[in-house]
């Protein structure tokens, strides 16, 4: 049977259409509590997209190239990796109430959410969207490496490609406005540090907390419970987390000459490596 094309969001290659929802193996990953705590929050995150194309859009008005992208091209893809995940959730763990734990989510995030939250200035903030990108990115690669069920394993490459593409058109508008704004590497490495040691951890922390509370009707959430929901990344990252690819994304944006990226690199690659271990 050919498959159609006419479903497909913004530049994406792939449409939840062609997803073999059908063909998921429950019994290979119903029992996985990480992952699905993991791919619901996930799912919560990406689906109200929304919220951040709108500030975008406001501190990018009267850039006709990037408005366009933002809110024809990223947005849809970015509710569509939310709108594939929520459905193999839906799938997989039918008893769980996304809807309701979704609405307790937006009710909280859609407060945070604001442009107090952007970057100093245009230039910049395409730095800190090309670290976002990076994590998501490198984030997706992880879990289709550690996927044990192929639909799902196939979903999470389809939107890592898809977040590595967003980088892309991310780092050549930073490249326009680094004409504009000039910013020093300092500024540039600044920004990265920032967004790169905070990146998501608002969005996790509320997502994981009504995935939880709808999961464990009654039970508290508690730091411990966000902080058993990080140490999930960190044991899955240690053997899957692409760590070559993401320490090359984050670095780009600082046009570093070929012998400091020869030394930056590997010494970002390490230091990686041991944050998963810990």
């Amino acid at each position: 049977m050919t498959k159609t094309t006419t479903s497909r969001v913004g530049g994406a290659n792939w449409s939840m259409d062609e997803i073999p929802y059908d063909q998921i193996d429950s019994t290979l990953i119903q029992d996985k509590t990480e992952l699905f705590n993991i791919i619901c929050a996930a799912s919560f995150i990406e689906i109200t997209s929304d919220l951040y194309t709108h500030n975008l859009l406001e501190f990018y008005e009267g850039d006709a190239e990037i408005e366009d992208w933002l809110a024809n091209y990223w947005e849809r893809e970015e509710v569509q990796h939310g709108a594939a995940l929520k459905r193999y959730v839906q799938v997989v763990w039918p008893d769980f109430d996304w809807d309701r734990a979704y609405r307790g989510f937006y009710e909280e995030y859609s407060r945070f959410a604001v442009m107090e939250g952007l970057a100093e200035t245009r230039a910049l903030e395409m730095v800190a969207r090309c670290v976002v990108e990076t994590g998501t990115s490198a984030f997706y690669r992880m879990l289709s490496d550690a996927a044990p069920e192929p639909v799902l394993k196939q979903i999470m490459a389809n939107i890592s490609e898809d977040e590595v593409r967003h980088y892309k058109h991310f780092y050549h508008f930073f490249l326009r406005y680094r004409e504009y704004d000039r910013p020093s590497k300092f500024a540039v490495l600044r920004t990265l540090w920032t967004r790169g040691a905070g990146v998501k951890a608002e969005d996790a922390y509320v997502a994981s907390k009504h995935v939880f509370m709808v999961a464990n009707p009654g039970a508290p959430y508690t730091q411990a419970d966000y902080d058993k929901f990080r140490a999930s990344f960190r044991r899955i990252g240690q053997h899957s987390f692409p760590y070559v690819m993401a320490c090359k994304m984050i670095l780009k944006p600082l046009g570093l000459s070929a012998s400091v990226g020869r030394v930056a690199q590997p010494a970002l690659e390490y230091t990686t490596r041991f944050l998963f271990s810990r």
